[in-house]
């Protein structure tokens, strides 16, 4: 009887703490979430050994006046858009064929999968000079650098997702007499089409987190390039403000990829938590 008391008891608390969550909406959340961020970041401002790296939120919005007025605002915004466009597109066309051809051929797999996984361990800012010497400095470094680093991880997101393709399916394919490519468009498209927009969003985060090191390469705008020109005259406003920027960008780009998601993947079943 006691048990049973304790399990009504516990189910309640719960059913109280989902129906707490579920009364709130998804914009009252996202409110709670910048208030508490704001709070959290006016604290550090006040506190003397992080207020010169954490200055006031008043002080890094007016900095958005600051760069307009020195002309390089919008110009860092379009050239960091169309360097991380750039490489990352042409990463994931790259990507896509190399992952079918590692998942469907062994012989492939065995010679390209481990130089994949060696050059994917080696930070983007490490080969820098390497592409520099090779391809110059200015724009095409830059896409250089951020192809390499979107290329490996979607590269091999892609792999793995059609690799864990249930191998039932294919061989059910095979003895109703479908030919490789009605498997691989009627099977392996459709069940590794999640591990695809898995790839595409970690892809879009590696571009981003790779600029600072696509822009050392002699740039001549950029949000990366300025952060670091910033820090050598330890402007910290404007310098905050521009680490803010590439975080907005990472969330619209998120936000693009989860409307794509479902789009696609509409029929995946989602567990609700």
């Amino acid at each position: 009887m006691e048990a049973h008391t304790l399990v009504d008891g516990t189910a309640k608390k719960k059913k109280v703490k989902r129906n707490l969550a579920e009364r709130i909406p998804n914009g009252g959340w996202l409110a709670i979430s910048l208030i508490a961020a704001l709070l959290f970041w006016t604290i550090l401002s006040l506190i003397p050994s992080t207020s010169r790296s954490f200055p006031n939120v008043f002080l890094v919005v007016e900095s958005i006046g600051t760069m307009m007025q020195r002309g390089v605002f919008w110009k860092d915004i379009g050239s960091s858009l169309i360097s991380v466009t750039s490489g990352f597109s042409i990463g994931f066309i790259l990507s896509l064929p190399v992952a079918i051809v590692m998942a469907w051929y062994k012989p492939i797999r065995f010679i390209i999968e481990p130089w994949i996984q060696f050059i994917r361990n080696i930070p983007p800012l490490a080969y820098v000079p390497l592409v520099v010497i090779s391809a110059g400095v200015g724009r095409t470094p830059q896409i250089i650098v951020i192809t390499i680093a979107t290329f490996l991880v979607m590269s091999i997101t892609i792999y793995q997702g059609i690799k864990n393709i249930d191998p039932t399916l294919i061989k059910a394919a095979r003895v109703l007499g479908a030919k490789d490519r009605d498997i691989f468009m009627r099977v392996i498209a459709p069940a590794s089409l999640p591990f695809i927009i898995t790839a595409i969003r970690l892809g879009t985060a590696v571009g981003l987190t790779s600029l600072i090191a696509a822009e050392s390469t002699g740039a001549q705008a950029g949000l990366g390039m300025r952060i670091r020109a910033l820090s050598n005259t330890f402007e910290s406003s404007p310098m905050l403000l521009y680490i803010i920027i590439i975080g907005i960008i990472g969330l619209i780009f998120e936000r693009l990829v989860k409307l794509l998601e479902r789009r696609l993947t509409g029929w995946q079943e989602k567990r609700d938590v």
